[in-house]
């Protein structure tokens, strides 16, 4: 079987890297009816998600972090999802590519429509909510671009317009923060 998409490395805090526990890992979604016990018990609550590069979805509660989802491995996909149950059985009421220790691409897609294809999870065709990640050039901090405005907000260098976050060496690295809209003038 042929895995979509690239495969995503954490790039995330090395410190939250370091707590993640051997054999540690979200609950893996085989089929929809491994679904039952989280749709039953909060419908609609978002979870944290993977897809693993087994190509299977993998969950965790919503605050988890998502290296500990993963068991600390790399990712075909990453963000936040809920589902709602319909007479049809579980269908995807949100999903996103939220993370900002993978800062998983839009075109992350294809592999998190496969996992849940595979799962038999009823699905939109995209992202409900889809973030830009790009990691500055300049200062090296990840940015989450807004607006379509590719400028850093750490440094106010300009961001590359193709996707580059990369792990970095550094560590004890913040991640995910956000670009802000159209520039304006320093000192303002």
């Amino acid at each position: 079987m042929t895995l979509p998409g690239r495969c995503y490395t954490y790039v995330g805090p090395e410190d939250v890297r370091r707590a993640v526990l051997p054999g540690a890992g979200g609950r893996v979604i085989r089929r929809a009816e491994d679904l039952d016990p989280y749709t039953e018990a909060e419908d609609g609550e978002p979870f944290t998600y993977v897809v693993g590069l087994d190509g299977l979805l993998r969950l965790a509660p919503r605050r988890s972090e998502h290296v500990a989802c993963a068991g600390g491995g790399d990712v075909l996909g990453a963000g936040e999802i809920s589902f709602r149950r319909t007479p049809h059985g579980p269908h995807v009421h949100e999903v996103s590519n939220q993370s900002t220790g993978y800062c998983p691409d839009p075109d992350s897609w294809p592999a998190v429509a496969a996992a849940l294809d595979r799962a038999g999870i009823g699905r939109s065709d995209g992202f409900t909510h889809a973030l830009v990640f790009r990691r500055c050039e300049g200062c090296e901090e990840n940015n989450v671009v807004r607006e379509g405005v590719f400028v850093c907000v750490f440094c106010d260098s300009d961001l590359p317009l193709a996707w580059n976050v990369t792990p970095l060496a550094r560590q004890g690295r913040q991640g995910g923060k956000e670009a802000r809209g159209p520039r304006e003038p320093h000192g303002s």
